[in-house]
């Protein structure tokens, strides 16, 4: 009898603990819950548009402020992706023989300049040309930015601003007279009609797209940009652009390790990105989001944001309006369902 009476006990000071232990634990929140979280933070921050996409469907969507999902939104500096793109596919019909092509081979004014003339595409898309980047939000023409001068050593300084961007579309222009076509015939050839990618607008000057800061998409257009570049090139079962060279675009370069080829990469790197791209944005020396090596991402002004997580089969889109903004508090609600992850 009295070792049943205390093995009643025991058993009793077990469930209690059990009970305690069990309320004390962090309630796991479902895929929407956290999604919605994540889209609560956006909408208090001044966001029209969340969406998530996982494989290859829409599993989530939030429209904000008045936005819905026909609202084109203009994704600044998440244009420069682009050509990231668009110069490999150049690299894949031989337009250009490589990444370390020289830019002189083709700018030919260049070659008379000791630092211009070593200076490859590489280093002209991953910001480490040494040329001038410019003011950002002061777009020149493509033919103004080859006459920027050179700042720094190429290869040892990363400097972010629009000029090298167009700098590049002076050099795809004069790859692509030969063959008759301008950079947006180009870029709709290869990039935006295979994915059937409508956009909404493309601000040009003297007849030229803006290749730093001009295009304008829904964020169901953008997303399908995302599920490209997380497919590795794929798109409805064909390889459109070999995987190993849009894999090039998501490598850092010794000067900046936390920016790719036209992608920022979730990497602690030396410069606050919404210092670099002009938005009230928190990053600090931190990177995006811990334990996501790689995570890469389209990103601009005034927080828009074309998140790509290929561990997670994952790509996220969130545009808006200027706002204070954390990505590492919007992907710890998304991904975790974890409230003040902002480290800034």
């Amino acid at each position: 009898m009295k070792v049943k009476i205390i093995l009643s006990f025991v058993f009793a000071i077990l469930m209690l603990t059990s009970c305690k232990i069990r309320a004390q634990m962090p309630k796991v929140l479902t895929e929407p819950a956290r999604f919605k979280l994540a889209a609560d933070y956006s909408r208090e921050h001044r966001g029209i548009s969340v969406l998530v996409m996982k494989g290859d469907k829409i599993v989530f969507e939030d429209y904000e402020n008045s936005a819905t999902a026909d609202t084109p939104w203009l994704l600044f500096s998440g244009t420069k992706s682009f050509s990231g793109a668009m110069l490999c596919a150049a690299i894949q019909d031989r337009l250009i023989s490589g990444f370390d092509e020289k830019v002189s081979d083709t700018i030919t004014e260049w070659k008379s300049d000791r630092q211009k003339s070593q200076i490859t595409i590489r280093q002209l898309l991953s910001l480490t040309s040494g040329v001038n980047a410019g003011q950002i939000g002061v777009v020149p023409s493509y033919k103004d930015a080859i006459n920027s001068p050179t700042r720094f050593v190429p290869g040892r300084n990363f400097e972010y601003g629009p000029v090298p961007y167009q700098a590049f579309g002076e050099l795809m222009t004069r790859k692509l007279k030969a063959k008759n076509e301008t950079v947006m015939a180009y870029m709709k050839r290869r990039i935006l009609d295979p994915l059937s990618i409508r956009v909404s607008d493309w601000r040009v000057q003297n007849g030229q797209p803006l290749l730093p800061q001009g295009a304008s998409l829904t964020a169901r257009e953008w997303v399908k940009f995302g599920l490209f570049m997380k497919n590795g090139g794929k798109w409805n079962g064909k390889q459109l652009i070999p995987k190993k060279l849009l894999d090039e675009l998501i490598i850092g370069s010794k000067a900046n390790p936390a920016y790719g080829i036209t992608f920022w990469l979730n990497h602690p790197g030396k410069n606050p990105i919404g210092k670099e791209i002009g938005g009230a944005s928190e990053i600090g020396g931190g990177g995006f989001a811990d334990g996501l090596s790689d995570l890469f991402l389209a990103a601009g002004a005034n927080n828009q944001r074309l998140y790509i997580i290929r561990s997670l089969d994952m790509v996220i889109v969130r545009q808006g309006r200027m706002d204070n903004w954390s990505d590492r508090e919007f992907l710890g609600r998304l991904l975790a369902g974890k409230l003040g992850s902002n480290r800034s």
